[in-house]
């Protein structure tokens, strides 16, 4: 059964416990410029994070751990002045918030002082609690993310899915109701088992985002760029592409090209 859709002229992070509340899905992408920021808040998207993946997709980087606050905030001031009406969460990057809360307060200001982002978001759960409280004891906006844990990699050794042993399960648990219980307005879970996700959502009162977390969370989260097919190495069970530019670009390049070198472009109605 179809849930009828609120009109928020300007998506807060009181609107996504709005729609929680309502059954309503959440949507959300990521983006890291203006041009694809701008197209993805036109066409209704409720959340836009500029995720440290920005790391991969945009700079090349085998995992997130490069990219620094700098360039994050960069990134993230580039969105926020597309956006009309999505809600625009900021990672807190590798090294910014893990070993002093302090640290990781200086850094949620500058996020939200130098990009006018209107949210961070941090990876973990009891051992970065201080630094959570901390940034939302200065008023600003945290999104949780559970699971999965991108700026861990190296502890995990692998991308595999996070939480299928009863142990890590029942912590993961315990740490989205804490996140919940200190002020987290949102929490991702991101590639666990869909019975558990399903579990947290329903134990929670704020909204689940889930990326490769199964239909039974509040909403859902993809990379922009996966989504759209630009890159197309990437290929987890998770993700749905709803286009192929990457071959519709190299197609309209390679023709290019030929076009130029053929002395095609630009014909009379091309020049002045």
């Amino acid at each position: 059964m179809s849930v009828a859709k609120k009109e928020y002229k300007r998506v807060t992070v009181k609107s996504l416990v709005e729609m929680k509340k309502n059954g309503e899905k959440i949507s959300m992408l990521t983006a890291y410029d203006y041009t694809m920021a701008k197209i993805v808040d036109g066409a209704g998207t409720d959340v836009i994070l500029v995720g440290d993946s920005a790391s991969n997709v945009m700079a090349g980087h085998e995992t997130t751990l490069p990219i620094t606050l700098d360039q994050m905030i960069y990134h993230a001031s580039s969105v926020v002045r597309a956006i009309d009406r999505s809600l625009v969460v900021v990672d807190l990057p590798f090294g910014s918030y893990q070993s002093d809360p302090k640290e990781a307060l200086r850094s949620a200001i500058r996020i939200m002082k130098e990009s006018g982002g209107h949210a961070v978001k941090l990876e973990g759960g009891k051992e970065i609690k201080e630094s959570i409280k901390r940034i939302l004891n200065a008023g600003i906006p945290v999104m949780g993310h559970l699971g999965l844990t991108p700026q861990s990699i190296y502890k995990f050794g692998t991308y595999t899915v996070r939480a299928k042993e009863e142990q890590e399960a029942d912590q993961l648990k315990e740490d989205a109701l804490m996140l919940e219980r200190i002020g987290c307005f949102a929490i991702v879970l991101e590639k666990i088992p869909a019975k558990l996700a399903q579990e947290v959502a329903q134990s929670v009162s704020i909204p689940v985002i889930g990326i490769g977390a199964g239909n039974g969370v509040d909403g859902q989260v993809l990379v922009l760029h996966d989504m759209i097919g630009m890159t197309h190495e990437f290929n987890p069970r998770f993700l749905r592409r709803y286009m192929n530019l990457f071959e519709d670009m190299s197609k309209a390049i390679a023709q290019y090209g030929e076009d130029v070198k053929s002395s095609d472009f630009p014909n009379d109605n091309e020049q002045y």
